[in-house]
């Protein structure tokens, strides 16, 4: 019965802040683009101020990660991401194209319910404001209940804050009573725009499952490629440093290796001098049998630990320098744990022939989990990324950086987001990093330019014959690979060659253009009676 009191209440407050804050986002839309920068800006920077409390409080509560790393993503989020929006049009006309006659207007949603994840909760609460009242929407939270401390204090600062710079009552707010039934009422309402979701899968799920619009973060399952031309040494500084970050509790971190056979020696050398550990096959059925739950999903008991604290929950020593532990693998299924996402410093490592072999394994990873989402790639090599970028099933590809900060925005320039699309090939409704450009609609205003008899005056016939297209260019200097792992480019010819041949050498040779013209020509207008002889005029001139 207290169970049952204590849903219905749940249920009731969530439907209160819901109303607070479309009536307060009734009036934050009506504020120039200033005011709410002005607002924006001043609770970044009061987030910053508070980046190292909040920090330990998440650290302490939850057990994930390092408070020293959590000081980084806390400021990261606040003002990294504010430097990035802070000159973002999100307010009434955002673009006038007085060349097309085009203007854009930034509607915003209304109304957004956002899912907190215990392994970033202060961070992601900082984040998700910020970009939520750029756009012009109100935003209420449902933190995780592993997590409730330190995302309450978040958003006390994040509340507090955007009162002092001006803005209604109710705009940042959230469920205190941590139900299930909360969130699902803050999910199903009618009030509620749209559901920023980051958090385990079943929640996404049932965002999704809800009918109410989502944009949602996905498992990442990142494998990282290190071919044969990378510089080895810094690959696996980067791979380290990614994978002790925050102990791997971000989705983006790599959680495969996968090496070419002709450098394997050099890279597990370096990998040992680096401070990992490589599992024996003992060790490694240790952690295996650790790593998942009985119903295939992650253990929180290792999510967030460090490699020494793994090992010796798993019945095993490692060196006191130990940063992660390896376990080299030959087999991805959804029951091993070294294929799938590892929320901590653990990776499985796959050796491979050679780039074709290495390209099937990437593909067999990321299908197993974490389609749509990341993907690294340590080489030197312009040809071998262009292939990968063209061919992955993810949306984030990247190069020479830890996959963990690169992805996030924080070590390249991408978005700098911590809710990453997986697209719909990861079963999501965007494959970006998100802003608030994904957090409003834009409404498209258009001058006419032409009237109806424009568009019904007629298309003049062409009734004189057209002169013969050349029949040969010069072709553009192009890559193409041998067999020999896209390090021996052969270069194409700079030779006159045919254009658009439309035969091969079943026929005897390639039809050029100019054969094809002369011939129509020659028999004047096509008809169905002499597509025959035309056939047969060109046949005949490649026979010659």
């Amino acid at each position: 019965m207290v169970a049952l009191d204590k849903d219905l209440q749940s249920r009731q407050l969530a439907r209160e802040l819901v109303r607070n804050a479309k009536q307060a986002q009734k009036e934050f839309a009506t504020f120039s683009q200033e005011k709410i920068d002005s607002i924006v800006k001043h609770i970044a920077i009061e987030s910053a101020l508070h980046a190292e409390e909040l920090a330990k409080m998440a650290n302490e509560e939850t057990g994930f990660g390092k408070w020293q790393d959590k000081v980084l993503k806390n400021t990261f989020a606040s003002m990294r991401v504010y430097e990035h929006i802070k000159d973002l049009k999100t307010v009434g006309i955002i673009n006038d194209d007085k060349v097309n006659k085009v203007m854009d207007v930034g509607v915003p949603l209304g109304v957004i319910t956002a899912l907190v994840p215990s392994t970033n909760p202060t961070s992601t609460i900082i984040y998700k404001t910020l970009i939520a009242l750029k756009a012009g929407n109100a935003i209420v939270f449902s933190p995780h209940p592993n997590a409730k401390a330190c995302s309450f204090r978040t958003l006390e600062i994040v509340k507090k804050a955007a009162l002092e710079a001006g803005a209604p009552a109710g705009i940042v707010d959230a469920v205190t009573m941590l139900t299930l039934e909360a969130t699902k009422e803050l999910m199903h309402s009618k009030d509620v725009s749209l559901i920023l979701a980051t958090g385990g899968e079943g929640m996404v799920r049932a965002a999704y499952a809800s009918g109410t619009p989502t944009i949602s973060g996905g498992p990442g399952n990142g494998p990282a490629f290190i071919e044969r031309s990378a510089n080895i040494k810094q690959a696996v500084s980067d791979i380290i440093t990614s994978k002790t970050f925050d102990n791997g509790v971000i989705c983006a971190s790599e959680q495969s290796i996968i090496v070419e056979r002709c450098i394997y020696n050099e890279v597990h050398r370096e990998l040992l001098a680096q401070g990992a550990y490589f599992m024996n096959e003992e060790e490694a059925k240790r952690m295996a049998s650790m790593l998942l739950r009985a119903n295939g999903t992650i253990n929180p008991e290792v999510v967030g630990k460090d490699a020494i604290t793994l090992s010796q929950r798993a019945g095993f020593a490692v060196p006191a320098n130990t940063r992660v532990l390896i376990a080299l693998q030959d087999t991805v299924s959804p029951k091993n744990p070294y294929s799938r996402e590892k929320l901590c410093p653990i990776l499985g490592m796959y050796i491979e022939e050679d780039w074709q072999s290495a390209c099937h394994r990437v593909v067999d990873l990321l299908t197993n989990e974490g389609l749509g989402h990341t993907l690294v790639i340590h080489t030197q090599n312009e040809d071998v990324i262009r292939q990968f970028s063209l061919e992955k099933p993810v949306n984030r590809i990247l190069i020479n950086t830890p996959a963990a900060l690169g992805g996030i925005g924080a070590t390249t320039n991408i978005t700098p987001a911590l809710t990453l699309g997986c697209g719909a090939v990861g079963g999501g409704s965007s494959s970006d990093n998100v802003g608030p450009m994904n957090l409003l609609n834009i409404r498209k205003v258009g001058y006419g330019v032409r009237s109806i008899e424009d568009l019904r005056q007629p298309t003049q016939p062409c009734t004189t014959a057209q002169p013969a297209v050349s029949a040969t260019v010069t072709q553009p200097q192009v890559s193409i690979f041998d067999d020999n792992r896209f390090r021996n480019p052969v270069a194409a010819t700079t030779s006159p060659v045919a254009v658009h041949p439309i035969g091969d050498d079943r026929f005897g040779g390639a039809v050029t253009t100019a054969a094809v013209t002369e011939a129509v020509v020659s028999h004047g207008d096509i008809s169905e009676e002499n597509v025959e002889q035309i056939i047969k005029a060109v046949l005949g001139r490649l026979n010659k």
